[in-house]
Parts: C-alpha cells; structure tokens; sequence
C-alpha cells in the first residue's frame, strides 16, 4: 500500500479524570499498523511499543512546568505454533534478560491485538495533588513504534523508510477548574 493511501493516524479522544489519590488518562487511538511491521510481525519478529504522556501545567513566565509524567511499554508478538498473538504491558522497559513484571494477553487474531492497544482506559500518570486546579494545564500524549527494540538488521534496514513510521500524538488544553 503506497504510503499516500494510509489513513492518518489520530488520537480520538482525552480524558484527565481526578479520583481521590490519583490523576488517569483515557484515551482512544486510531492507527494502521505499517506493512512492514505486520510482515515482521507474522514472520515471529516481536514488535515494541511506547505510550507517554505528560501532564504539563501552563506559566506565563517561563516554559510549562512538567508536573506527572508515566510511560507505558508494549511488546507485540506472534506464536506462529498456536497461532495466537500476544500482548505484554509493563511499566518499565523490556530488557534481553526477560520481560519482568508485565500484564500478558493473548489474542486470536491481529485486529483483536491492535484493538486492545489503541484502547487506554484509567492510566495513572500520577498523583491527584500534582495538578492545581486553578491553573491551565495540557495534557501530552504520545505513542510510537520503538525502532531501537527491533533486531539489529531490521534497524539498519529501516534507516530512512518511511514505511515503518508509526507515530501517533496529541496535546489537550485542560481549562482552570475543570477537574475538581
């Protein structure tokens, strides 16, 4: 598929929500995965993801104030032995010395798998007492193929390609007083 004939990749919608103790974001994406990355994909090749957002609260006098931060990794791989797909969660970054602590899912098919990544519902990005609520805050959403977790040779390959680009952002505007 030429690159001129993929959907636009979007962020659909951002929700800040304050509980109690905590600050969660939920979100919807809408992305193709990249051909090249489904061709690796179904020749057993693990593909790895990030998702970061950032809770930036505005200043008048200087740059915006970072005041939560949380970053989510995603590991995606087919079993072509079951022939099932399977998606890891953590929080911290995968390592060549095992997955460590992560939420695994399994999945019958492709579509089922992207779906479950494209969905974000109550993510902690931090603390409840991190945003003033009489001030302007944005809310920073980023989520992005992680080219540096691919073998070495696939690396080497996609230098340059816009075929393996897969990039997905977005900024809100959160109002003063608008979470409470």
């Amino acid at each position: 598929m030429p690159a001129a004939d993929v959907e636009p990749a979007e962020v659909v919608g951002v929700r800040l929500e304050r509980a109690d103790d905590s600050l969660s974001l939920s979100a919807s994406l809408d992305f193709t995965l990249p051909e090249l990355a489904v061709d690796a994909l179904q020749k057993g090749i693990p593909m790895f993801f990030v998702m970061e957002a950032q809770l930036l609260r505005e200043r008048w006098y200087w740059s915006d104030k970072m005041v939560a931060e949380a970053t989510r990794y995603m590991r995606l791989s087919y079993q072509p032995l079951t022939r099932r797909w399977r998606l890891n969660t953590s929080n911290v970054p995968f390592t060549n010395s095992g997955l460590g602590v992560v939420l695994g899912q399994n999945f019958d098919d492709l579509d089922e798998a992207l779906s479950a990544m494209q969905r974000v519902s109550r993510w902690r990005i931090g603390p409840a007492d991190a945003l003033d609520v009489d001030a302007a805050h944005t809310v920073q959403l980023r989520f992005r193929l992680d080219m540096s977790q691919l073998p070495r040779p696939l690396q080497i390959g996609a230098v340059g390609r816009s075929d393996w680009n897969l990039l997905v952002s977005r900024s809100q505007r959160i109002a003063p007083n608008s979470l409470k």
